[in-house]
């Protein structure tokens, strides 16, 4: 597998373990110094929304990829995700939203891993 499949099969990997809330999964995928922004612009480190997902603040129950797009530049990369997600967050109501994830990334110890994360809708 090249370095480009690695990158979508871990992104599909993300889904799979938000959906199963798996915490070790989603470390296992994530550097350290990794954090997401939300939609609403709150920034999360790991730890934090870890503990958003463990506590049901956020439920996600399906997600369906339209396009994973990958560019790599040596060890560092940037990644695009489209897909249709089943989720519900904040307290909401169970709706299907088109989310778009903008990541970066990084290889470490021949690992591709996620280093940060921003969602909104497309």
């Amino acid at each position: 597998m090249n370095d480009e499949e690695e990158i979508k099969e871990l992104y599909r990997k993300y889904w799979q373990y938000m959906i199963g809330k798996d915490a070790d999964g989603l470390r296992s995928l994530m550097s350290e110094d990794y954090y997401l922004r939300h939609m609403t612009g709150v920034k999360q480190s790991v730890s934090e929304f870890i503990r958003g997902l463990l506590d049901g603040t956020f439920n996600y129950y399906s997600a369906e990829h339209d396009v994973i797009d990958v560019r790599i530049d040596g060890d560092k990369a940037v990644m695009t995700g489209k897909s249709r997600v089943v989720a519900a967050v904040y307290g909401g109501g169970k709706n299907k939203w088109r989310l778009q994830g903008d990541f970066t990334l990084r290889k470490e110890n021949g690992n591709w891993k996620l280093t940060s994360s921003k969602a909104s809708t497309y």
